[in-house]
C-alpha cells in the first residue's frame, strides 16, 4: 500500500480527491471540485482502489489532521473535537464521566447520543450511545479525525442520527515517537509510539500515561493505555491484521455546585461529595481483512469485541443519596463492504458498494444507593441482550465531469431482550420492524473554484436501556424517524482562500430520551423535534507565513408537537443547544523553526430543561494560544496556554429543584517535549 502525504500550510484547508481510495491521477485532478470535504493540517491520502471513502459523500465532513492533533495536551479525547468545524464540546469534569461533543444542534448531556463513533472503523458506542471507547486512541498515535454531519452516511445504523466520527491511528511505517508533558494542575503526560514496518509485515505500539491533580479539589485523574497494531500485506492492496487496545482510568469527582458556590468558590468540591469517584476498565479486540479480489473489485471486513467494566460512585447533591453505578457490556460485532468499480461508457465514474453490519450486545446495568461507598439497598439489577443487523448499497454515478449522484439505501432490524433481576421478568424488544432509511446525495462542479451539493436521508432512534423493550405497554413501538436535508456551496475562488456554506434542518417524528437518574433505565418521548441551521466555514492563507480559519454554526431547535403528558413544552427549544457556536483562529511561521497559534472558542447560552423557565447559562469566549519551536529535526518544544484570559465559564444543568454548576478550567499552561526518530 503506497501512501502520499497531502500537506498545506497551517490551518489552510485543501479539498481531498472525490475518493481517499483513488488514482494518483484522480486524486491530482483540480479541474472541478468534486465534493464538499474540508481538510485541516496534514492528511495522507491512500493510493489505492479501496471502498468508497465518507470523505467523498457530498456532504459536511471534515477532516482533522496530526499535525493538529499531536501537540494538544488534553485530559479526555473528545477535548480534540474542539478544533472541529460545528462541533459542540460538553463538559461536565466529573472524573471519568468527563464530557462528551455532539453537533446538528442535539445536545452533549447524554440522554440522546446522535453520533456513531468508530475508532479505526470499530464502532465504539456504548448501549446508551455514548462514547467512552474514544479514550483508547492515545493522541500521539492519531493519524486524523473524520467528522461526517448529516443523514446521508449510509454506512452505519444506530446512533448515526446527525453522523459520525472516524478516530484513524497510524498503520505502518517506521518511527519513534515521544512526548512528556508537564503543566497546571500538577498534570503529568507521557505518551510513546513506534513504528516497524518490513517486507509487508507491519507493527504499530502506542503507550500513553497520564495524572493530574485536576483544576478543582477532589478531582485527580490517573489513566493507563495501550494499544498494539499488526498488519500483514501479502501484495498489491489486501492486507489483514488486528488491532489490541487497553485502558484502566481512575478518577475522583468534585461534584457539582450551587451557583452561589460557583461563583464565590469556583475551585472547592461540597464535603458531600468526598467519597465520589470510579474505577473504569477499557479493551477493544479487532480483526480487519482487506482484500483485492481483482482489478476492479475489493473486500473489506472487520469483526471486534468491545469491554467495559466501569463501577461509579456519584452523589448529585447534598439533598440525595450516594448512587453505585456499575456497568458491564460486552459488545460483539462485525462489517463487511463489497466494492465494484465496473468500467461502463456511460459514465466517466460509475462505483456500487454493499454492505452488511451485525452486533450483539450482553449488558449489564446495576444501581445501589450508598453512604460513603457503602450499599444500603439496590434499585437496579437489569441485563439486557440487544442485537442490531444492517445491510446497505450505495452508488457513485458520475454521469459527466460536473455532476456526481450518490443514492444510497440503508435497513436494519433489532432484537432481543431483557431481564429484570429483581423481580425475575423477562421483557421482549420492540418489533420495530425493517427500519429502512433511503438516501441520496449530489455535487455539480462548475469548475476548480465553485461546487453546489445537496443531500437528503433518514436516520433512526429507539428509547435506550429498557426503553427498548415493551416493559410498560403491550403493543411495539415505532422507532423515532429522523429526516434531514443539507444544501451548500463548496467554494475555492482563489488559491489561497477556501471554505463552505451550508444550510441544513433535521426532524425528528418522535425524540425518546434517557431519563438519566432513572432506576428503571428507561426513556421519555418529548414529541416531534426540529433542528436547523446556518454553517459557514473560511480557510485563508493570507501570506506565505500567515494561515486564518474561521468556522461558524447558527442553530435552532424547536420541539414542534409535545408528547401529551408535557404539553408546556410544545413550542419551546430543546435544552443545552446553544444558539451558535464559534471557532476561529490563526498560525504564524515566524521562522522556520518558531511556529505561533492564537485561536479562540465560543458559544451561546442555552436554556436548562424543555419548559425553558429556568433561565440560560452556559454562554462563554475562550482565548488559547500556542508556540512551538524546531530545535533540531528530532527535537522539538511546545508551549500551550489555555484560557488565556482567565474567564470564568461553566456547565449547568437543572435538577428539578435547582441549577447544578461545574465551573470551567481557568488559565492553564502546559510545557511539552517531542521527540521523533
Amino acid at each position: 500500500m503506497n501512501t502520499r502525504t497531502f500537506r498545506r500550510a497551517p490551518l489552510a484547508c485543501a479539498l481531498l480527491a472525490a475518493f481517499t481510495h483513488t488514482s494518483a491521477s484522480a486524486a491530482d485532478d483540480t479541474r472541478t471540485l468534486d465534493g464538499a470535504a474540508l481538510v485541516l493540517g496534514a492528511v495522507n491520502i491512500l493510493d489505492n482502489a479501496g471502498p468508497i471513502a465518507a470523505r467523498s459523500l457530498p456532504t459536511s465532513v471534515d477532516v482533522l489532521g496530526a499535525d493538529r492533533i499531536e501537540n494538544q495536551v488534553v485530559t479526555h479525547n473528545w477535548q480534540l473535537f474542539g478544533q472541529m468545524p460545528g462541533v459542540m464540546l460538553t463538559n461536565f469534569n466529573q472524573g471519568n464521566v468527563s464530557g462528551k461533543f455532539s453537533m446538528r444542534g442535539f445536545n452533549g448531556e447524554g440522554e440522546i447520543n446522535a453520533v456513531k463513533l468508530l475508532v479505526d472503523g470499530v464502532p465504539g458506542n456504548s448501549n446508551d450511545g455514548n462514547m467512552p471507547y474514544l479514550e483508547l486512541a492515545i493522541p500521539l498515535e492519531i493519524d486524523a479525525i473524520e467528522v461526517v454531519r448529516g443523514t446521508n452516511d449510509p454506512r452505519y445504523g444506530l446512533h448515526n442520527i446527525a453522523g459520525n466520527a472516524n478516530v484513524i491511528t497510524r498503520t505502518g511505517g517506521n518511527y519513534m515517537l515521544g512526548r512528556a508533558s508537564y503543566g497546571s494542575f500538577n498534570t503529568r503526560d507521557a505518551q510513546a509510539a513506534l513504528g516497524i514496518e518490513h517486507n509487508g509485515f507491519s507493527q504499530n505500539y502506542a503507550v500513553s500515561v497520564y495524572n493530574s491533580d485536576g483544576y478543582r479539589d477532589h478531582s485527580e485523574t490517573e489513566k493507563v493505555s495501550a494499544s498494539g497494531k499488526w498488519f500483514f500485506s501479502p501484495g498489491g492492496d489486501t492486507r489483514f491484521g488486528v488491532i489490541v487496545r487497553h485502558q484502566d482510568a481512575k478518577a475522583e469527582e468534585a461534584g457539582y455546585l450551587t451557583r452561589l458556590q460557583a461563583r464565590t468558590d469556583p475551585d472547592q468540591s461540597p464535603a458531600h461529595n468526598a467519597s465520589d469517584g470510579g474505577d473504569r476498565t477499557l479493551d477493544q479486540f479487532s480483526a480487519h481483512a482487506d482484500v483485492e479480489l481483482g482489478e476492479r473489485l475489493f473486500w473489506s471486513s472487520v469483526a471486534y469485541m468491545n469491554k467495559i467494566d466501569d463501577r461509579r460512585f456519584v452523589r448529585f447533591s447534598a439533598g440525595v443519596s450516594q448512587q453505585e453505578r456499575y456497568t458491564s457490556e460486552e459488545h460483539l460485532g462485525a462489517m463487511s463492504t463489497l466494492t465494484w468499480r465496473p468500467d461502463v461508457s456511460w459514465a466517466k465514474e460509475f462505483a456500487l458498494v454493499g454492505g452488511v453490519s451485525a452486533e450483539w450486545q450482553d449488558n449489564v446495568s446495576e444501581r445501589y444507593t450508598t453512604a460513603n461507598r457503602v450499599r444500603t439497598a439496590q434499585t437496579r439489577n437489569q441485563q439486557f441482550e440487544l442485537d442490531i443487523y444492517g445491510a446497505f448499497v450505495q452508488a457513485v454515478i458520475k454521469p459527466t465531469d460536473q455532476l456526481k449522484i450518490v443514492p444510497a439505501w440503508r435497513t436494519d432490524v433489532l432484537t432481543g431482550h431483557y431481564d429484570n433481576l429483581l423481580n425475575g421478568r423477562r421483557f421482549d424488544i420492540n418489533d420495530y420492524g425493517n427500519v429502512h432509511q433511503p438516501k441520496i446525495s449530489a455535487v455539480y462542479s462548475f469548475d476548480e473554484r465553485y461546487a453546489v451539493y445537496a443531500n437528503y436521508g433518514r436516520t433512526f432512534q429507539i428509547g435506550v436501556g429498557t426503553a427498548s423493550y415493551k416493559v410498560t405497554q403491550t403493543q411495539d413501538l415505532d422507532p423515532s424517524i429522523n429526516e434531514g436535508w443539507e444544501a451548500g456551496l463548496r467554494f475555492r475562488p482563489l488559491p489561497w482562500l477556501d471554505g463552505r456554506l451550508a444550510v441544513w434542518e433535521q426532524t425528528a417524528s418522535n425524540e425518546a430520551r434517557r431519563k438519566l437518574n432513572d432506576p428503571a433505565n428507561s426513556s421519555e418521548n418529548i414529541g416531534k423535534t426540529e433542528r436547523r441551521g446556518i454553517d459557514l466555514q473560511l480557510n485563508a492563507q493570507a501570506t506565505r507565513q500567515l494561515g486564518l480559519w474561521m468556522a461558524a454554526a447558527l442553530q435552532r431547535s424547536k420541539i414542534l408537537k409535545a408528547e401529551s403528558s408535557a404539553p408546556a413544552t410544545e413550542g419551546k427549544e430543546i435544552d443545552h443547544v446553544p444558539h451558535f457556536l464559534l471557532n476561529a483562529g490563526a498560525d504564524y511561521a515566524a521562522s522556520d523553526a518558531l511556529k505561533l497559534s492564537l485561536w479562540a472558542s465560543a458559544q451561546g447560552d442555552y436554556y436548562l430543561e424543555r419548559t425553558n423557565s429556568a433561565g440560560r447559562f452556559g454562554s462563554y469566549l475562550l482565548f488559547n494560544a500556542s508556540a512551538s519551536y524546531q530545535f533540531s529535526p528530532t527535537l522539538r518544544a511546545d508551549l500551550q496556554v489555555r484560557n488565556l484570559t482567565n474567564r470564568y465559564y461553566e456547565y449547568v444543568w437543572h435538577d428539578g429543584a435547582q441549577s447544578l454548576h461545574s465551573p470551567g478550567e481557568p488559565r492553564a499552561v502546559f510545557a511539552s517535549l517531542h521527540a521523533r526518530f
